[in-house]
Protein backbone atom coordinates (compact mmCIF):
# COMPACT_ATOMS: atom_id res chain seq x y z
CA UNK A 1 0.00 0.00 0.00
CA UNK A 2 1.59 3.33 -0.71
CA UNK A 3 1.85 6.12 1.61
CA UNK A 4 -0.92 8.77 -0.22
CA UNK A 5 -3.65 5.79 -0.26
CA UNK A 6 -3.40 4.75 3.23
CA UNK A 7 -3.16 8.77 4.17
CA UNK A 8 -6.59 8.96 2.36
CA UNK A 9 -8.10 6.08 3.97
CA UNK A 10 -6.46 7.94 7.69
CA UNK A 11 -8.19 10.99 6.48
CA UNK A 12 -11.54 8.94 6.01
CA UNK A 13 -11.56 6.89 9.16
CA UNK A 14 -11.18 9.99 11.17
CA UNK A 15 -14.44 11.67 9.07
CA UNK A 16 -16.16 8.72 9.62
CA UNK A 17 -15.21 8.63 13.64
CA UNK A 18 -16.31 12.31 13.67
CA UNK A 19 -19.67 11.98 12.20
CA UNK A 20 -20.69 9.08 14.57
CA UNK A 21 -19.49 11.19 17.50
CA UNK A 22 -21.34 14.57 16.21
CA UNK A 23 -24.78 12.35 15.51
CA UNK A 24 -25.14 12.06 19.84
CA UNK A 25 -28.75 11.66 20.28
CA UNK A 26 -28.83 14.07 23.70
CA UNK A 27 -27.26 16.83 21.72
CA UNK A 28 -30.31 18.96 22.25
CA UNK A 29 -30.49 20.81 25.42
CA UNK A 30 -33.47 20.45 27.15
CA UNK A 31 -35.19 21.79 29.83
CA UNK A 32 -33.79 20.25 33.11
CA UNK A 33 -37.23 20.67 34.56
CA UNK A 34 -39.56 19.03 32.11
CA UNK A 35 -38.25 15.01 32.35
CA UNK A 36 -39.10 12.64 29.63
CA UNK A 37 -42.32 11.29 28.98
CA UNK A 38 -43.22 8.11 27.55
CA UNK A 39 -46.76 7.64 25.84
CA UNK A 40 -48.71 7.49 22.88
CA UNK A 41 -52.11 9.05 21.75
CA UNK A 42 -54.18 8.26 18.23
CA UNK A 43 -56.72 11.04 17.87
CA UNK A 44 -59.51 11.28 14.95
CA UNK A 45 -58.62 14.04 12.90
CA UNK A 46 -62.20 14.36 11.29
CA UNK A 47 -63.70 14.71 14.64
CA UNK A 48 -65.52 18.05 15.34
CA UNK A 49 -63.00 19.35 18.08
CA UNK A 50 -60.16 18.84 15.57
CA UNK A 51 -61.47 20.99 12.46
CA UNK A 52 -58.76 23.56 12.89
CA UNK A 53 -56.23 20.63 12.31
CA UNK A 54 -58.09 20.44 8.70
CA UNK A 55 -56.07 23.82 7.52
CA UNK A 56 -52.90 24.51 7.16
CA UNK A 57 -51.60 26.79 10.31
CA UNK A 58 -54.20 25.15 12.22
CA UNK A 59 -53.58 24.22 15.40
CA UNK A 60 -55.45 22.67 18.75
CA UNK A 61 -54.69 22.41 22.35
CA UNK A 62 -55.15 18.89 23.71
CA UNK A 63 -54.96 18.77 27.76
CA UNK A 64 -54.10 16.02 29.47
CA UNK A 65 -51.01 14.45 27.78
CA UNK A 66 -47.43 15.72 28.44
CA UNK A 67 -46.46 17.91 30.49
CA UNK A 68 -49.55 20.63 30.52
CA UNK A 69 -51.00 19.29 27.16
CA UNK A 70 -49.78 18.66 23.38
CA UNK A 71 -50.17 21.58 20.85
CA UNK A 72 -51.07 19.93 17.30
CA UNK A 73 -50.13 22.63 14.43
CA UNK A 74 -50.84 21.63 11.00
CA UNK A 75 -47.37 22.88 9.18
CA UNK A 76 -49.25 22.09 5.55
CA UNK A 77 -50.35 18.98 3.80
CA UNK A 78 -50.36 16.35 5.82
CA UNK A 79 -47.09 17.44 7.98
CA UNK A 80 -48.49 17.84 11.32
CA UNK A 81 -46.08 19.21 14.60
CA UNK A 82 -46.88 17.78 18.15
CA UNK A 83 -45.30 20.52 20.88
CA UNK A 84 -45.31 20.48 24.80
CA UNK A 85 -47.78 22.80 25.95
CA UNK A 86 -45.74 23.44 29.01
CA UNK A 87 -43.06 26.77 28.44
CA UNK A 88 -39.62 25.60 27.89
CA UNK A 89 -38.10 28.22 29.79
CA UNK A 90 -39.75 27.31 32.86
CA UNK A 91 -40.07 25.06 36.33
CA UNK A 92 -43.74 24.25 35.51
CA UNK A 93 -45.31 26.52 37.59
CA UNK A 94 -49.29 27.79 37.34
CA UNK A 95 -48.41 30.75 34.64
CA UNK A 96 -46.18 28.13 32.87
CA UNK A 97 -48.42 26.47 30.24
CA UNK A 98 -48.95 28.14 26.70
CA UNK A 99 -51.51 29.06 25.05
CA UNK A 100 -52.14 29.18 21.27
CA UNK A 101 -52.36 32.69 19.39
CA UNK A 102 -52.39 32.05 15.60
CA UNK A 103 -49.42 30.60 14.58
CA UNK A 104 -47.43 31.33 17.85
CA UNK A 105 -47.23 29.83 21.74
CA UNK A 106 -47.31 32.17 24.24
CA UNK A 107 -46.29 31.33 27.81
CA UNK A 108 -47.97 33.71 30.64
CA UNK A 109 -45.62 34.30 32.61
CA UNK A 110 -42.96 36.26 30.72
CA UNK A 111 -45.05 36.34 27.43
CA UNK A 112 -42.42 34.47 25.76
CA UNK A 113 -43.44 33.63 22.03
CA UNK A 114 -42.68 30.68 20.42
CA UNK A 115 -43.50 29.57 16.79
CA UNK A 116 -45.37 26.76 15.97
CA UNK A 117 -43.45 25.81 12.46
CA UNK A 118 -40.18 26.04 14.44
CA UNK A 119 -40.23 25.37 17.94
CA UNK A 120 -37.97 28.16 18.53
CA UNK A 121 -37.99 31.37 20.93
CA UNK A 122 -38.82 34.23 18.67
CA UNK A 123 -38.55 36.84 21.50
CA UNK A 124 -36.07 36.14 23.55
CA UNK A 125 -34.84 38.67 26.74
CA UNK A 126 -31.44 40.03 26.89
CA UNK A 127 -30.67 38.25 29.83
CA UNK A 128 -31.34 34.95 28.14
CA UNK A 129 -28.15 33.55 27.71
CA UNK A 130 -29.52 29.81 26.21
CA UNK A 131 -33.43 29.83 25.74
CA UNK A 132 -34.62 26.33 25.79
CA UNK A 133 -37.07 25.93 22.21
CA UNK A 134 -40.39 24.25 22.76
CA UNK A 135 -39.80 19.97 23.29
CA UNK A 136 -41.47 18.06 20.26
CA UNK A 137 -42.79 14.86 20.18
CA UNK A 138 -43.31 12.25 17.42
CA UNK A 139 -46.64 12.54 14.85
CA UNK A 140 -47.28 9.57 12.08
CA UNK A 141 -50.55 9.78 10.33
CA UNK A 142 -52.61 7.22 9.08
CA UNK A 143 -55.25 7.85 7.75
CA UNK A 144 -57.92 9.86 9.36
CA UNK A 145 -55.74 9.68 12.94
CA UNK A 146 -52.76 11.29 13.60
CA UNK A 147 -50.42 9.04 16.37
CA UNK A 148 -48.73 11.04 19.08
CA UNK A 149 -46.16 9.59 20.67
CA UNK A 150 -42.61 10.18 22.69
Amino acid sequence: MDASRFKNIKKFSILIIFIFISCNKNSVIRNPFLAELDFELSININLPLYNNLKFTGGSVLINNFGHKGIILYNLNNNNYLAWEASCPNHKPNSCSKTEINGSLAVCRCENYQYSLATGQLINPSPNDTNPYAMINYGIRVSGNNLVIYN
